[in-house]
């Protein structure tokens, strides 16, 4: 009889074990788990703060019980692996030795907890990632007399942690310690999610990092930015980072990344024979890179920890690997990801252009119409799409997995164009804005137009400032409009008048045209390039994103 051992129960071993039962019904198999608990979500806690998630309860996936009934799996629980002789494939534990044909090795991450100055002596604060920090946030932070909670970090975690708090009436600080929060986007993005939390009465506080808690009688009163300014606060959450659980395999040789995540190949193997390994303790392939990578989500966990499960029955089940999808809710909006982003091209070195739309997410004579961003990168030789980042209130999830679908087939910014999108009111407009950002990078590929974002309009500006007379910056939009508000030093000439005025500009100069949000100035910048001009440039997004990132 096969001889199968699961060590770890959150995510991916569950799903491991199960799936090795549903290929071989007549192995062993044994899943152990050091703590009290299996298969919980651990996305899932912050929601329960707030109680859009009722009850702890809801947060436990899967019982022992179910294991064991369902699936014939020997769930040891409170039983830590204290030790895995690969030679002769025995796991060891405080309770016994038990020796295997095969194993999965499931053990996660921890939270990484820094050396902050203080915080040895207190124990109002906590991580976020098990149920045991779930209970002491539950006991500790959300009570009345909890009424100003700090939270270190601005990662997924982080952020929902923060929205959840404040919306449960708490007086939220959030401190990150790059220049914006949610450093997985662009700047830029990140900047857009930060006016939504302060906006939502969060404190955000970048481009700091916490080197002292003051503390009292094992209490943390304040948190010390500097060496004035401190934030008073009754309970402090750390969401710093996480560090794979691999020192019991990265000691038998096991190969790994620098942060001890664990190298696995498409079945799931890692480089010690019959050793399988899954979940947020694991790197896999980048599958626009090649290269390994680290993705602690809990989809990859779930298909990593099926594949390991069924190939350690004897199957041949593949998990390619990732590139980086993400969606994060923040108050009424939604920030996505999926593929490269600028930094990312930059840092591999790969040819791009970008192109940012702004359009509606539903047709505008539809009641509640709200703005979709979207910035896509794409190959400069092949056209290739490598990657986007999306912002609004509706439709985000829709458009991010599109596109992410649209990478994983190697679709081009010219294909965008031609795919057929479900269409209705309630959900689209005739023009979904994947088409129009399509027809957008089709023009911009085709030369028929160039993008300056608002942070590069900065930079040119700022590149500029001691030749201001070679440029003009144009407004095409309405006079009702211009007088709302306009960038600073434009003139106006509404899009309706440039065919009669289009002879007070200086061909010579730099023509930087913006409407409210891009159609506009596109229309005129065509208009101007058939009156011979050739040097002019749009405002990717127009206005409307302008005034966002001047905010």
């Amino acid at each position: 009889m096969d001889k199968i051992i699961v060590v770890g129960g959150l995510s991916a071993g569950p799903s491991a074990a199960a799936k090795a039962r549903r290929e071989n019904e007549n192995a062993e198999i044994i899943l152990f788990e050091k703590g009290a608990n299996i298969s919980y979500a651990t996305c899932g806690m912050p929601y329960a703060f707030s109680g859009v998630i009722e009850n702890r309860d809801k947060l436990i996936v899967v019982k022992p019980d179910l294991m064991r009934d369902r699936f014939n799996v020997e769930v040891k629980m409170n039983e830590e692996v204290l030790d895995i002789d690969t030679d002769n494939k025995i796991v060891k534990t405080a309770q016994g030795e038990y020796p295997y044909d095969k194993l999965v090795f499931a053990t996660g991450a921890q939270s990484i907890v820094p050396p902050i100055k203080g915080i040895a002596l207190a124990d109002n604060w906590s991580t976020c990632r098990t149920m045991s920090d779930f209970d002491k946030i539950t006991e500790h932070a959300l009570p009345k007399d909890a009424k100003n909670i700090t939270v270190i970090g601005s990662g997924l975690i982080g952020v929902e942690v923060a929205e959840n708090l404040a919306e449960a009436g708490k007086n939220v600080t959030l401190i990150e310690g790059t220049d914006e929060v949610l450093p997985m986007w662009e700047s830029h993005f990140g900047h857009f999610a930060n006016t939504v939390l302060q906006d939502n009465n969060i404190k955000v506080i970048t481009s700091t990092f916490v080197h002292e808690f003051v503390t009292e009688n094992n209490r943390i009163n304040a948190v010390k930015i500097n060496e004035i300014e401190q934030i008073d606060t009754d309970f402090v959450i750390l969401s710093i980072g996480i560090k794979p659980n691999t020192q019991l395999l990265v000691n038998k040789g096991a190969d790994a990344l620098k942060n001890g995540a664990l190298k696995v190949n498409e079945n799931m193997e890692t480089s010690i024979k019959d050793v399988y390994a899954a979940g947020d303790n694991v790197s896999i392939k980048n599958l626009q890179t090649g290269e390994f990578d680290y993705f602690p989500l809990g989809t990859h966990s779930n298909k990593g920890g099926r594949a390991a499960g069924a190939n350690a029955a004897g199957k041949d089940i593949k998990f390619k690997g990732a590139y980086k999808t993400a969606i994060i809710k923040v108050f009424n909006y939604t920030l996505a990801r999926t593929g490269h982003n600028q930094s990312s091209l930059d840092k591999n070195n790969i040819p791009y252009k970008k192109v940012l739309s702004v359009a509606g997410s539903t047709p505008g004579y539809y009641p509640g119409q709200k703005d979709l961003i979207i910035e896509l990168y794409y190959h400069t030789q092949t056209n290739e799409i490598l990657g986007a980042e999306l912002f609004g209130e509706y439709g985000v999830d829709k458009r991010v997995d599109v596109l992410a679908t649209a990478i994983f087939a190697k679709l081009k910014v010219t294909d965008l164009a031609q795919l057929d999108l479900a269409y209705a009111p309630p959900y689209s407009p005739a023009k979904d804005p994947l088409i129009v950002t399509g027809f957008m990078s089709e023009n911009i590929a085709l030369s028929k137009c160039s993008q300056l974002s608002v942070h590069e309009l900065d930079e040119y500006l700022e590149h500029k400032k001691n030749s201001k007379t070679d440029y003009i910056i144009l407004d095409v939009r309405t006079e009702k409009e211009y007088r709302r508000g306009f960038i600073e030093n434009a003139i106006n000439m509404p899009l309706n008048d440039i065919r009669e005025r289009f002879d007070e500009l200086d061909k010579e100069k730099d023509i930087i045209i913006y409407c409210q949000k891009g159609l506009r100035g596109y229309v005129a910048r065509l208009i101007l390039m058939q009156k011979g001009f050739n040097k002019i440039i749009s405002i990717g997004g127009g206005y409307k994103l302008w005034q966002m990132h001047n905010d």
